[in-house]
């Protein structure tokens, strides 16, 4: 049941509008924060409020519960969670529609935020979802349902708008922040000088995952591919930069019966930037980290399983709108190049033999490598956009196109 809102608490203020925000992880934190920043250079006295972590609350932003509480991963985990989750849900979306800001702008976490955006717009607030979830891989009439949630949508790949134009659904790219802070060419001495790598030396970057789930599963099946390829060409070095301090000490068990020498695997805490860039090739799990990979131009080669069960209903019901997987090839795909720059090893076909080879193949084939720069080059550019602005200034601008309109027609 809809809740007819008080016609004079929708007149935003112009000059300080209230702005909420709900972020619930730490990606989501960085996007909230800069956001805000960008916010403020329009609406100096503007009041941000919601839920946010550390780099939202520098900016000011006034936190009404701990960021961690959303930050639940997985089945299970939500499962488990569920009712504590429902208990805020409905703490916050009261809070919300008392204080009723100018516009609510979900980031990400689209399980929790859709439906409290949903619950806000039926009440009349205006509401913003940012970060499109997946519709181009999963169930694209899921776009149909988000626009009840959401009066705009910011996407952060320019082939997102276009999927939600065909459910009459107002969707803005507003260019990826990752592409941001790339460097269009990436500096691979001076990486190599962080991580004191000799600089002449082959270097393979392993990333079996960011997630103790992802690595039990592909751990030992990565590195027993580097060892393949470090057996093919003299004087490799296998950099493996770790996400957490859990994923580090998974990896360093997996690691311990290995050589010793100089040419053992280098095992980081973090610098997975600074690791792609001093590499040469990159070994990794299909995620968000290949997008990372494009970013810092390197050839890569990606694998990834999922639980059996899991990969047997998602095909059994069909739910899988793409037969490809990494973002560069989809990005490559809606961008029109004439070839997808990424080997994709999935489910069955992701051993440590079938990586050993294609990574290989690679290493050998420096005319592929050269194309698949070029072609990582042009997808950087086409997630910057074609003006100068950054991501989160179109955010900001698309966020002020709608309080701009609430006042005119106010």
């Amino acid at each position: 049941m809809s809740i007819v809102p008080n016609p004079e608490s929708q007149i935003p203020n112009p000059g300080s509008p209230t702005i909420a925000i709900i972020a619930g992880e730490d990606s989501g934190d960085q996007l909230g924060a800069d956001l805000i920043e960008a916010l403020r250079r329009r609406y100096p006295q503007a009041r941000f409020v919601g839920i946010g972590g550390a780099r939202m609350q520098a900016q000011g932003f006034e936190s009404w519960h701990d960021i961690r509480e959303l930050s639940v991963m997985g089945f299970v985990e939500v499962l488990k969670h569920l009712p504590r989750l429902l208990r805020l849900r409905r703490t916050l979306v009261a809070h919300l529609l008392e204080t009723r800001p100018d516009v609510v702008i979900g980031i990400d976490a689209p399980d929790f935020n859709l439906a409290v955006e949903r619950r806000l717009k039926e009440a009349g607030l205006r509401t913003v979802h940012y970060v499109s979830p997946s519709v181009w891989a999963w169930r694209e009439k899921r776009a149909a349902q988000i626009g009840r949630s959401a009066d705009r949508v910011l996407c952060l790949f320019p082939m997102e708008p276009a999927i939600y134009a065909r459910h009459g659904v107002d969707a803005r790219f507003v260019g990826h922040p990752l592409a941001d802070r790339f460097p269009l060419v990436a500096d691979r001495v001076a990486a190599r000088e962080t991580l004191q790598l000799p600089q002449e030396a082959p270097v393979l970057a392993l990333l079996p995952g960011s997630r103790p789930s992802e690595l039990s599963r592909l751990g030992q099946l990565f590195i027993d591919a580097a060892h393949r390829v470090a057996a093919a060409i003299p004087g490799l070095r296998v950099v493996i930069p770790a996400a957490n301090p859990q994923v580090h000490a998974m990896l360093k068990t997996m690691l311990a019966n290995g050589t010793r020498d100089e040419t053992a695997p280098l095992l980081l805490d973090g610098h997975a930037h600074e690791a792609m860039m001093a590499a040469d090739m990159v070994l990794l799990a299909s995620g968000t980290a290949t997008l990372e990979a494009m970013l810092a131009k390197r050839p890569m080669v990606v694998g990834y399983r999922v639980a059996p069960m899991s990969y047997r209903i998602a095909r059994a019901l069909n739910m899988l709108k793409t037969d490809i997987f990494t973002l560069p090839n989809i990005l490559a795909r809606a961008e029109g190049l004439p070839d997808l720059p990424v080997p994709e090893l999935m489910q069955d076909d992701c051993t440590a033999e079938k990586l050993a080879d294609a990574t290989l193949a690679l290493f050998r084939d420096s005319e592929r490598r050269g194309a698949v720069v070029a072609a990582f080059e042009h997808l950087h550019q086409a997630l910057r956009g074609d003006d100068d602005h950054h991501a989160a200034d179109r955010a900001a601008t698309a966020v002020a196109e709608l309080l701009e309109h609430a006042h005119a027609r106010a």
